[in-house]
C-alpha cells in the first residue's frame, strides 16, 4: 500500500510540474525573461480575438462573377475549337452565363456543332431547340451551382493560405451561409493592409501590348483592345502620382495559375521586386510567347493593374521571370503571399470590419479572471467550512484541476477566448460537484458504522459510476458544440472537454491518494468530514 501511495503521488507531482512548464510561456513578457521562455516546452496559450484585440470580417464572394469567369473562358476554348474545325461561324458571349453562336447556315452544320458542343462542352445546354441560324446556349443549373458553390469553398482555401503566410497566429476562417466568410485576426492592428492582402483577387495575366495604336492621335480602339493603366508613385511616399494607360491584347497570353512560387529579391540598385516561377506548363508557354514576340512590350497585370510592361530582349527558357513596380519591401511580400497562395475565384466584398482594441481585450480577461477567481474563492470557502478536512483536500484537488487544464491548454497552444474562460468557471463548478458525491457516499457509509478505510474505499467505488456518466454526458455535449458550432464556442467545448477528462484523474487520483496516506499512517477512527 506504501509504495502504492508514493507511485500516485509522485505521479500527481509530475503532472502538476509539467502542466506549469507548459503554462509558464503564457504569461507576459514582464515576468518571464526571454531567455527562460526559450528554454520551456511548448508556446504557451494564444489569446482569441476577443482578449487581445483584433480584425473581424465578414466578406462576401462575388459567386456569379465565378461563373461568368467560367462562361468566358468555355466560349475562348469553344471558339476556338469551332475555327479547328473549319466552320464559318461567330461565338459570341450573350449575358452573364450565355453563349450564342451566330452564322449557323445549313443544318449539317448545325448538327457538327451541336455534336461537338455535347461531346467537349457538356456544362453549356442548348436553350432553342428550333431551326435557325443562332444557336444559344447556357450554362447548365447543376454547373452553375456546383461554380457557386466551389467559389466560396475555394475563396476559403485561398484565404487561408494567405494569412498563414502573412503569419496571424490561429486565425477563424470560415464560410458563413451561402456565400459569405467569417475572418477573425486576433492581434492584428493595421486593417487597410490585411483587407489588401485577403481581398486581393491576385489574377496573374501576362498580355501583349499593342503598339501600334497611338492614343494621344484618337485612333479608334480595336476590338480585341483594352485600355489598363499602371500606377505611377512617389517612391518616398508612396502616393499615387499618376496612371499611365497601355494598350494591351484582351487575350492573356499566359495566366498566373501556372506559377509555382513568388519570392522577394533585390536588384542591383537595392530595390525589392518579385521572381516568379512556372511550372512546366508555364514555363513552356514562356517560352513560346517571348520567342515569338522579341523586340515587344510584354504587359505583367495583376486584378486589372499593368505592373510593368518591359519590352522582351530575347526569349525566356527556364521559367523564370520578375515583376517590377516601385514596390516597398512590405509590398514586395504582400504580392508574393497572394501570388504563393493563388487566385481567389472571384472578388470579395467587405460586409463588416470591426477592429476590436486591446483595451475591450484587457477588460474582457479582467472580468473573466475575476469572475472565475470570485467562484473558486466562494467554492473553495463553502468546501472548508461545510466538509472540513476532507473539503481541504478537494480544494487541493482542486487547484491541481486547475494547474492542469491550463498547462493542457498551453501544450496544445490552444486559443482562449472569453467563452473558454467561462469553460474554465464551469469546470471549477464539475470538479466541486464530484468530491460532493464522493463525500455525501463517505458520509453515508460512516452512518452505517463501517471503519474510515472502508468508508472511503466504497464511497469512491460507489460515486465511480454516477460521476463517469455525468462526465460523459458532458463530453458528448462539448463535442458537439466543437464540432458545430463557431470560433467562440468552440473554446468553450475545448476548455470544457480537457477540464472534465482532467476532472476525473483529480476527483479518483489526486484526492483518494490523500486519504490513503492519512489511513497508512495510522488506523483512523474518524474522518473529519
Amino acid at each position: 500500500m506504501g509504495k502504492s501511495i508514493g507511485v500516485r503521488f509522485a505521479a500527481v507531482a509530475l503532472v502538476a510540474v509539467i502542466s506549469l512548464l507548459y503554462f509558464l510561456p503564457s504569461l507576459p513578457e514582464r515576468m518571464i525573461s526571454a531567455d527562460t521562455r526559450a528554454k520551456l516546452p511548448g508556446e504557451g496559450i494564444n489569446l482569441g480575438l476577443d482578449l487581445q484585440g483584433g480584425i473581424h470580417l465578414v466578406l462576401k464572394v462575388a459567386r456569379d462573377v465565378a461563373a461568368s469567369n467560367f462562361v468566358d473562358r468555355t466560349s475562348d476554348s469553344l471558339a476556338q475549337t469551332i475555327k479547328d474545325a473549319g466552320l464559318n461561324v461567330t461565338v459570341r458571349r450573350e449575358g452573364p452565363f450565355g453563349v450564342t453562336i451566330t452564322g449557323v447556315a445549313d443544318q449539317a452544320t448545325r448538327d457538327r456543332i451541336t455534336t461537338l458542343v455535347e461531346k467537349d462542352y457538356g456544362v453549356l445546354a442548348l436553350e432553342n431547340r428550333e431551326q435557325g441560324t443562332d444557336l444559344a446556349y447556357r450554362l447548365s443549373d447543376p454547373d452553375l451551382d456546383r461554380i457557386r458553390v466551389g467559389a466560396v469553398t475555394q475563396s476559403v482555401e485561398t484565404i487561408r493560405n494567405r494569412i498563414d503566410q502573412f503569419g496571424v497566429a490561429e486565425p477563424l476562417i470560415q464560410q458563413q451561409g451561402s456565400d459569405e466568410i467569417l475572418v477573425q485576426l486576433p492581434g492584428v492592428s493595421d486593417p487597410d493592409r490585411a483587407i489588401d492582402l485577403i481581398g486581393k483577387t491576385a489574377l496573374l495575366e501576362f498580355k501583349l501590348v499593342d503598339e501600334a495604336v497611338q492614343l494621344e492621335r484618337g485612333m479608334p480602339l480595336p476590338e480585341d483592345d483594352e485600355i489598363l493603366y499602371r500606377r505611377v508613385l512617389d517612391p518616398q511616399t508612396g502616393q499615387e502620382l499618376d496612371r499611365e494607360p497601355h494598350v494591351v491584347k484582351k487575350q492573356a497570353m499566359l495566366a498566373g495559375d501556372t506559377l509555382t512560387d513568388a519570392r522577394v529579391s533585390i536588384n542591383q540598385f537595392n530595390e525589392p521586386y518579385v521572381a516568379i516561377t512556372f511550372d512546366p506548363v508555364g514555363a513552356k508557354i514562356f517560352d513560346q510567347v517571348t520567342g515569338e514576340h522579341v523586340g515587344e512590350r510584354f504587359a505583367i497585370v495583376l486584378d486589372g493593374n499593368v505592373y510593368s510592361a518591359p519590352v522582351i530582349q530575347e526569349r525566356i527558357g527556364g521559367g523564370r521571370a520578375s515583376i517590377t513596380g516601385q514596390f516597398t519591401s512590405q509590398e514586395a511580400n504582400d504580392l508574393a503571399i497572394v501570388l504563393r497562395a493563388g487566385a481567389l475565384p472571384a472578388p470579395v466584398e467587405v460586409l463588416q470590419n470591426v477592429t476590436v482594441g486591446p483595451s475591450l481585450g484587457q477588460d474582457s480577461i479582467h472580468a473573466g479572471l475575476m469572475a472565475t477567481v470570485v467562484g473558486t474563492a466562494l467554492v473553495v470557502l463553502f468546501m472548508t467550512i461545510y466538509y472540513r478536512l476532507a473539503g481541504v483536500i478537494a480544494n487541493v484537488a482542486l487547484m491541481l484541476n486547475l494547474i492542469v487544464l491550463v498547462g493542457a491548454l498551453g501544450a496544445m497552444h490552444a486559443t482562449l477566448t472569453l467563452p473558454g474562460i467561462a469553460g474554465i468557471a464551469l469546470t471549477v463548478g464539475m470538479g466541486v460537484d464530484s468530491n460532493v458525491l464522493i463525500f455525501e457516499r463517505i458520509r453515508e457509509e460512516l452512518r452505517l458504522g463501517k471503519t474510515v478505510r472502508l468508508a472511503v474505499d466504497q464511497g469512491y467505488d460507489r460515486a465511480w459510476v454516477t460521476i463517469v456518466d455525468a462526465h460523459v454526458t458532458a463530453l458528448i455535449t462539448s463535442a458537439a458544440l466543437f464540432l458545430f458550432g463557431s470560433g467562440p464556442v468552440k473554446g468553450f467545448a475545448v476548455t470544457l472537454s480537457l477540464g472534465i477528462l482532467i476532472n476525473l484523474f483529480t476527483a479518483f487520483v489526486g484526492t483518494k491518494v490523500f486519504f490513503d496516506w492519512m489511513n497508512s499512517r495510522r488506523r483512523l477512527e474518524t474522518l473529519s468530514i
